[in-house]
């Protein structure tokens, strides 16, 4: 009796540490695209961990139609200038126009761009890399995201 229950407490045991031990599908979004985050930090001065967090918020760790389908991670709409590729999704309204990339690297260096380029979120850039709050806060301010509880 002792070595049955010594075997189903290993047995146990065993289960769930290899439960614990898988990757989250956040842990692997997260090792896959931490090292670009960095890059862009280092070149545009926006926080890896902010890159980071918007991208795993707006393509669902990776696992979003658009990521998927168009390498999106950020949910960047077309907008007028736009002339790359584009796919339509319902977002705000039916079959909106978001860009579409070839590799998830050029969603990402898009979204340096993208921030770099509008005015709206200049205030962002006065504050330091790790501020992550103060982005967080900053980037609602500005409007990326129509949510009120982005």
């Amino acid at each position: 009796m002792n070595v049955l229950k010594t075997l189903l407490t290993l047995l146990l045991f065993s289960v769930f540490t290899g439960l614990y031990a898988q990757e989250t599908a956040r842990q692997k979004y997260i090792k896959k695209y931490k090292d670009i985050a960095i890059r862009e930090m280092n070149e545009f001065s926006i926080p890896a961990s902010i890159t980071l967090a918007q991208g795993i918020l707006e393509s669902g760790d990776g696992k979003s139609k658009l990521a998927v389908q168009a390498n999106n991670h950020f949910g960047i709409k077309c907008h007028l200038e736009w002339e790359g590729e584009r796919v339509y999704h319902d977002d705000d309204a039916k079959d909106e126009c978001f860009r579409k990339y070839a590799h998830a690297e050029e969603s990402y260096r898009d979204h340096s761009l993208f921030l770099t380029g509008r005015s709206r979120y200049a205030d962002l850039f006065k504050l330091r890399t790790n501020d992550y709050r103060g982005w967080a806060k900053g980037l609602q301010k500005a409007g990326y995201a129509t949510s009120r509880t982005y």
